[in-house]
């Protein structure tokens, strides 16, 4: 079994059933939701223009190997309705693979640990939360050192329902 850590955006739609369901989905799919942060309501990043987003993260126990994993949840993000509009748009939902136990990857359609961990405020809140020890394999800094340092300073805050 490895741990992965994934990082759930949302800005159209019900985004509060749309993370829902993305979970439930990567549940049945990827493996057993071992911890998981809570809901971010964060600024744009990127493109201004557009509506706020929801943003949460999740650890996951899979049983899955990483290539594996992406086709999964590409494979709920369209069968849940994404359509890519534009580079860093408007979604209905997003999973991005942040890390996959220490593994380092590059490739074409693939980076591990993702690529931009360290440059975005909306995806070090939700991480700390759940793992601030959690050192990145590249880096070598936990991901509340990341965050300390981390040059975006949109605002991420909590959402309460």
């Amino acid at each position: 079994m490895s741990i992965t850590y994934l990082l759930l955006g949302t800005n159209l739609g019900d985004k509060t059933q749309n993370l829902h369901t993305a979970i439930q989905m990567l549940t049945s799919q990827a493996g057993r939701v071992q911890k998981h942060s809570a809901i971010y309501e964060t600024m744009p990043w990127g493109i201004a223009d557009q509506p706020v987003f929801y943003n949460q993260v999740l650890a996951i126990n899979t049983s899955l190997e990483v290539r594996e994993l992406l086709r999964v949840t590409q494979s709920i993000e369209a069968a849940m309705g994404r359509q890519k509009y534009r580079k860093w748009g408007e979604r209905l939902i997003d999973i991005d693979i942040l890390y996959y136990d220490q593994m380092m990857l590059e490739s074409e359609d693939l980076n591990v640990p993702h690529s931009q961990i360290a440059l975005r405020r909306f995806t070090l809140t939700p991480l700390v939360e759940i793992a601030p020890l959690l050192v990145h394999p590249v880096l070598q800094l936990t991901q509340t050192q990341l965050l300390a340092q981390c040059p975006d300073k949109l605002e991420v805050k909590k959402v309460t329902h």
